[in-house]
């Protein structure tokens, strides 16, 4: 029997360890070629390298050109990868992130079935301007006409597809690795440090936390983990506040898988300020590292954590009295948060979704006028002359 092929549209590449899509791929990509599927990753050139451990042969990986910028590369790289697509034609598509969404006619026109993870609400993101707001939004309209099958990944954000674009999905999260003991982070002591770990983006509530760090940081030190990619001024103000207060560290971003869970296993308190998207790959693989978790309140964020956290609003005093108050006490949350996390937000589950949400898209019926397009342009091609 024929292995079907799946195509992986909207990442990296493989491995990757950029961000969540990517992480989720890592995990799913090997898990699918296990389930008898052949898997095809695309990807950007330079993002992977021949040697890396993470790296399984029998996934393969094709790189294909766009334009790296901020504004520009997801939806550049989304449209070369989909045109690669159409002339290779996998049996089905899974798409990351619904700035593709402008590229699914390409795919339905091949009569490829599409699963598409619509990602967070982009267009409520404070870093984008109102041109990427738009184009974004517009990207979400044509994911729903388009996409054979959605996934969210928080209930929250399907009650908003259900609600504005009428469309239902799957619920898929991410899942958290679980970890034996690490060794604590030469230079500080279990329990002892704050850390953030976050994309230095407004919507992660950074320049908050920074502007609470330096109170929290007359009583414990603070570590800064991430960067905007970008250099922007958030960026500098971590580097100052790294280079001006004896407390705070700057460790930029940590590919290191090993070094970063050691760095959550042993936090006293690991802050979330993550207010758009739903759940977020970095606060599931914190509770798997059994973080005592403090949280901005949103929706998301309780979603995800129920009660094995602590809610703060917004703002530099709530974050840094919540954070102290937490620090000064001894309770089991962060156990209860492994817990939880184990239960509800891990690989297994989340592959076995995947693959159950691929073969059921795979299997249904395809709409009459995209069987009539495609039979066209088949036809036209079989009628193209040699070259």
């Amino acid at each position: 029997m024929k292995r079907r092929t799946v195509a992986i549209i909207g990442t990296r590449g493989y491995p990757s360890y950029y961000g969540g899509f990517e992480t989720a791929v890592r995990k799913l990509a090997p898990t699918l070629v296990d389930a008898g599927w052949d898997v095809v990753v695309y990807g950007r050139p330079g993002q992977i390298k021949l040697d890396d451990p993470d790296l399984d042969p029998r996934v393969r990986v094709v790189t294909t050109r766009g334009v790296d910028s901020t504004a520009l590369s997801t939806l550049t790289f989304g449209l070369t990868a989909c045109l690669h697509a159409f002339f290779h034609r996998p049996h089905v598509a899974l798409v990351m992130n619904c700035a593709n969404g402008y590229w699914l006619p390409l795919l339905r026109l091949r009569r490829v079935p599409i699963v598409l993870n619509v990602d967070g609400i982009e267009w409520e993101r404070q870093k984008w301007g109102p041109w990427a707001k738009r184009i974004f939004r517009w990207g979400a309209v044509l994911s729903g006409r388009m996409a054979h099958s959605l996934v969210f990944d928080a209930h929250a954000i399907g009650d908003y597809w259900r609600r504005t674009f009428r469309r239902d999905g799957y619920f898929i999260p991410y899942g958290g690795q679980p970890v034996g003991e690490l060794p604590v982070e030469p230079g500080f002591t279990s329990g002892g440090y704050v850390l953030i770990v976050a994309r230095f983006v407004p919507e992660n509530t950074i320049n908050e936390f920074l502007t609470a760090a330096e109170t929290i940081a007359e009583h414990h030190p603070v570590i800064l983990v991430g960067t905007s990619g970008a250099g922007n001024e958030i960026d500098a103000r971590a580097e100052r506040l790294d280079a001006t207060h004896p407390n705070i560290h700057w460790m930029r971003h940590i590919s290191d898988d090993r070094r970063l869970f050691a760095l959550w296993q042993h936090a006293g308190v690991y802050f979330h300020g993550h207010s758009v998207g739903g759940t977020n790959p970095a606060l599931v693989q914190a509770m798997a590292c059994g973080a005592r978790i403090v949280a901005r309140d949103t929706v998301y964020n309780r979603e995800v954590l129920a009660d094995t956290a602590v809610y703060c609003a917004p703002d530099p005093a709530s974050i840094a009295s919540t954070v102290l108050a937490e620090m000064a006490t001894t309770d089991d949350r962060g156990a209860r948060a492994r817990e939880r996390g184990a239960a509800h937000y891990n690989w297994p589950d989340v592959c076995a979704a995947y693959e159950q949400a691929i073969s059921e898209t795979l299997g249904r019926p395809r709409i009459a006028w995209v069987e009539a397009q495609s039979r066209t342009l088949d036809s036209a091609s079989s009628r193209s002359p040699s070259r």
